[in-house]
């Protein structure tokens, strides 16, 4: 007889997984960057889980289904236990960066915030973003005659309420981060110093809406539907998939993700013209996006990473010329 208790649900106990992976960023005993780089993995981890198999259940839930899992859980169940235990690691991401990055400033890296830049560090940032940045900047007007823009899955954007001080006429306006740049920009000089490309932009805000006061501003991150249903009866199974590799990057938003510094009406502005609910926002007092912090793990400091590994070579394999075949056929390797 199959009884729920006797199993575990799948997506649940993926979570799990993914659980242990973070725990690993808070070992004492690994370098500082490799615990960094498994909090990296542990977020990058999670997007990928919520825009494939949280999509699939989200799919279930729209079509209706109520059929239960092996475990007993209908997927509108799954979703709401998923989400519940993903907010608590999500969390906890969240303060994982806040002591790495405390113990990486004491270790010589650091992750600046605007306050701490120095005034030959806002010009060479000018230079940088107007050579650098800029250029690739469109930022978008959102109101009845200027749709929301589309943002792809794991787009980054800056939403913004501003004012006119000519006329104290109001705009809502988005601008898209591009992904050809770097996340995480190195500050020149001796000391190993980060600024995020958010608070670049940020810092020059006047170069792209002249003429306005700013009213309130947040950054925001989608997570879309990716899942593939795979057609093994498709008759061309390569333009299948890249058909449907074209639709993952417009496919519904299953996640939004907003900082805390976002305004509730703005958030909710958001929310209303990507179609989601409230239960689909999370607002994240700490950085978006923490799989992009895979960027700090630089080779400057190879006293914060793991020793290279060098693999030995099978002696019996050098003997035999390099032919792996011939070696195991004189003798067995275990």
């Amino acid at each position: 007889m199959r009884s729920p208790e006797r199993f575990l649900n799948r997506e649940l106990s993926w979570l799990a997984f993914n659980e242990r992976v973070l725990e690993e960023a808070g070992n004492p005993r690994y370098p500082l960057l490799e615990r960094l780089r498994f909090l990296s993995i542990s977020a990058t981890n999670l997007d990928e889980f919520y825009t494939v198999r949280v999509a699939g259940l989200w799919g279930q839930v729209k079509a209706g289904v109520k059929q239960t899992s092996d475990d007993g859980l209908t997927p509108a169940q799954q979703l709401e236990r998923i989400n519940q235990r993903a907010n608590v690691l999500m969390a906890e991401q969240q303060r994982t960066w806040g002591i790495l990055r405390g113990l990486l400033h004491e270790a010589g890296l650091s992750v600046l915030d605007s306050s701490e830049l120095t005034g030959t560090d806002r010009d060479w940032l000018e230079s940088y973003f107007l050579e650098h940045v800029f250029p690739l900047l469109t930022p978008i007007a959102a109101d009845p005659a200027h749709p929301f823009p589309f943002l792809p899955n794991l787009g980054f954007a800056l939403v913004m309420q501003m004012r006119r001080r000519q006329d104290g006429q109001g705009l809502t306006a988005v601008l898209p981060l591009p992904v050809q740049a770097k996340r995480f920009v190195r500050l020149p000089g001796e000391a190993i110093r980060f600024l995020s490309l958010e608070n670049i932009v940020e810092l020059f805000l006047d170069r792209l809406f002249p003429g306005y006061d700013m009213v309130g501003r947040g950054l925001l991150r989608i997570l879309r539907d990716s899942d593939i249903e795979v057609e093994e009866e498709a008759e061309d199974l390569v333009r299948y998939f890249e058909l449907a590799i074209k639709r993952r990057r417009r496919g519904n938003v299953i996640r939004l993700k907003v900082d805390a510094a976002m305004p509730p009406d703005l958030r909710r502005f958001v929310a209303a013209e990507l179609g989601i609910a409230d239960e689909s926002v999370t607002v994240t007092d700490g950085i978006l996006g923490l799989g992009d912090t895979s960027q700090l793990l630089i080779e400057d400091r190879p006293d914060l990473l793991f020793e290279p590994y060098t693999p030995r070579y099978p002696g019996r394999v050098q003997e035999s010329g390099g032919d792996m075949a011939r070696a195991i056929q004189q003798k067995d390797f275990i």
